[in-house]
């Protein structure tokens, strides 16, 4: 009983400082990973998934907004923290055209990811042979620079990063 509760407190000072010294270990860069700004459901049924979130969940949701430029209409679910964006295509060549086929039902289709500097992010992303999916950043659905990271070099997620 008494020498437990002697280990107990020397062994959690032990992993504390282990993981302080890990995080000292880290390479600097010349950008910084922010906020979760979003996680992105392509949706078949933009008004059922609105009405979901809205009606029957109770939370604040935007406006539908076209953004052709991306072959999608967005819609934003307000969580506090974080934001859902429900994706719809638009377009026959919307890639959540393409998604939707795939997945009758919908699902997750990417995360967002705030970057303080997406150009030093780009830059460095690219030396370390991560794959971007188009070679200058496009406006985004908030009005600011984003660019995709191909999933297969991200374990299977499609990542975007967003200048915050």
């Amino acid at each position: 009983g008494l020498l437990t509760r002697f280990q107990t407190p020397t062994l959690t000072v032990r992993t504390l400082s282990s993981s302080k010294s890990f995080s000292q270990n880290i390479p600097s860069c010349l950008w910084k990973l922010g906020r979760l700004n979003h996680v992105a459901i392509a949706v078949p049924d933009l008004e059922k998934a609105q009405s979901l979130y809205k009606d029957v969940l109770g939370a604040q949701v935007s406006e539908t907004v076209a953004l052709p430029e991306h072959g999608v209409y967005t819609v934003f679910v307000e969580l506090g923290n974080t934001k859902l964006e429900l994706l719809h295509p638009l377009g026959e060549k919307s890639p959540i055209a393409g998604f939707l086929q795939k997945n009758k039902t919908g699902g997750m289709h990417h995360i967002c990811i705030e970057v303080d500097d997406i150009k030093a992010a780009m830059t460095e992303l690219k030396e370390k042979k991560i794959r971007i999916l188009s070679e200058e950043p496009k406006i985004g659905a908030h009005g600011k620079p984003v660019i995709f990271l191909h999933p297969k070099d991200c374990h299977g997620v499609l990542v975007e990063l967003e200048e915050a």
